[in-house]
Order: structure tokens, then sequence, then C-alpha cells
């Protein structure tokens, strides 16, 4: 199991080929942006465990990028460590004051940055800011997330659940099942990126249940359309027997469903919630009518 996704931003190339090598030995999946477009494009793509930002880049800086990263709600949570020249003084408290975690000054010990990268996505795991299989935002900052709803308008909660996936963890292990949690995560960045607003949250709130919290009024259409993308893929994660058998066999001999997903919504519109619990169970509690 990978230790954790990093996308470096960095422009000079053996610098960047240098962490890739570091990291990817190191047992982390590694990416490289070369620019602050491109890295926007790699972070809604696929959400990083954190990021190595160079504040040097071609088309913008370190901090237009940790600014606009830490004020759209998706990737607010992600760790940002700077890249930063030797003795730059302001250029440290500005990237701190922006939001950044960490920074390092070149020219940098590798093995130091490693200590400060390991350290970062291990803490934020601890204290559940994100989930470890799918990097996704967990428990705690869900919570946070819900509680804002209590005091918001205007917002759309949908509550998503992997039916089946015990099942199908029993017949497959543990690292199929982890490798379906990663393809529901794709499936609902790849939705969110194409229909979702910069406000919007995705989270996973529980081992088989994941969260949208949208401020866009087309939330039945992304839930359509988030049903639709993972039913066309997710046979991939069957045996050729299982597929032609209908399901896994169960215990009396007859095939379990397919994995799928049923999902629950509630708006603000509609009433008027006092605590978050209420949010939740009134999600739960419309799951099957959708």
């Amino acid at each position: 199991m990978s230790k954790g996704r990093i996308l470096v931003v960095e422009d000079e190339t053996d610098i960047a080929n240098l962490l890739h090598i570091f990291f990817t030995n190191r047992g982390y999946e590694v990416e490289a942006a070369g620019s602050g477009s491109e890295a926007f494009l790699r972070t809604r793509s696929k959400l990083p465990d954190l990021i190595i930002l160079d504040i040097m880049l071609p088309d913008m800086n370190g901090f237009e990028i940790c600014r606009k990263l830490r004020t759209t709600t998706r990737t607010s949570h992600i760790p940002i460590v700077f890249l930063t020249q030797r003795d730059e003084r302001s250029d440290v408290i500005a990237g701190l004051e922006l939001g950044a975690d960490d920074y390092v000054t070149k020219p940098f010990d590798m093995e130091e940055l490693g200590l400060r990268v390991r350290n970062a996505i291990n803490t934020h795991r601890r204290t559940n800011m994100t989930d470890p299989r799918t990097g996704m935002p967990a428990a705690r900052l869900v919570e946070e997330q819900l509680r804002q709803l209590i005091r918001s308008k205007g917002w759309t909660y949908v509550e998503i659940h992997i039916d089946y996936l015990p099942s199908f963890r029993d017949q497959y292990g543990y690292i199929a099942a982890d490798e379906v949690l990663r393809y529901t995560s794709t499936v609902l960045n790849e939705v969110m990126n194409d229909l979702g607003g910069p406000k919007d949250f995705v989270g996973q709130a529980g081992d088989q249940t994941f969260i949208i919290i949208t401020y866009a009024d087309n939330a039945s259409i992304i839930v359509s359309e988030l049903q639709h993308r993972f039913n066309g893929k997710i046979g991939s994660h069957y045996s050729f027997q299982d597929i032609e058998q209908g399901g896994i066999q169960g215990p009396n001999g007859s095939p379990l469903p397919f994995i799928q997903l049923t999902c629950g919504m509630v708006t603000s519109e509609t009433r008027r919630f006092s605590d978050i619990r209420e949010i939740t169970e009134t999600a739960t509690r419309s799951r099957y009518r959708i």
C-alpha cells in the first residue's frame, strides 16, 4: 500500500526528478507539475495527500497557488510544504500566513524533507483529517463542514453509501476492497470537477460512506451522473466468473448483487435543521428512495 500521494510542483526538471525518485523509492505515489496551471489540473483530477510547492514558477508564484488551494473547499485541507530560497525570511512568513504547513530552503537535505513530508501526512491521518486509503477528507473535516451547514443556506447534503462492499471484501480481500474505495473517490472527484463549484465539499464519512455538500442547484443531476459513471466500470473489479454468474456466490448458492451506490439527499430549502445529526439521519432515511 502506498504511504501517500505527493504532488511535486517544481519547474526545475532536475529537482523534480530527484524528488520523484526519492519519494517513489520510499513507497509514495508521486506526480509532478511544472507550472501552477498544471498543478491545479492534477489536484482536481486526484487529490494528493501532500503538495511540495516551489515558490518560483513560470506562470504564477507559489503564494498564488497556496491562496487558491486554501480558499477552495475541496483542497483547503491538503498539507503544503514550500520550497524557498535560502535566507528569504519574507517568503517563509508569507507562506505560513497563507496556511502552508511547513517549508524547506534550497539547497535542501533530502532526508530532512522526507521526514517533514512523512510527519505532515501522518499527522493529518492521526487527527482524522484524511482517510489513508483514499486521501479524501475524513471524520474531523466532515464534521467541520456539517457544523457550518447549520448556519448556512442554499446547500444540499448528499450521502453516498457503497452497498455490498463487505461481501466483496470477504470474496476478494481488503486490498481489492480498498481499490473500490479509491475508484469511488476518483469518480466522485471527476463528477464534482465537471458539475460542482468551488464551495462544494467531498469527503469520506465512514468505511462505506462518502458525502457531498453542494451549493449548486443541480444536485439531482450530480447524483445521476455519479451513479452512471460508477456503474459503468465497477464490473472491472470483479472476476470474469462472477460477472458471468451475475455476482458473488452467496452462502445459499445464489449470487449476491454487484456493488452499487445508494444515495440520499437533504436540502436547506425544505426544512431547518437544529443539529448535524438531524441532517445525517434524514439523509440516511431517504437513501433508498432515490
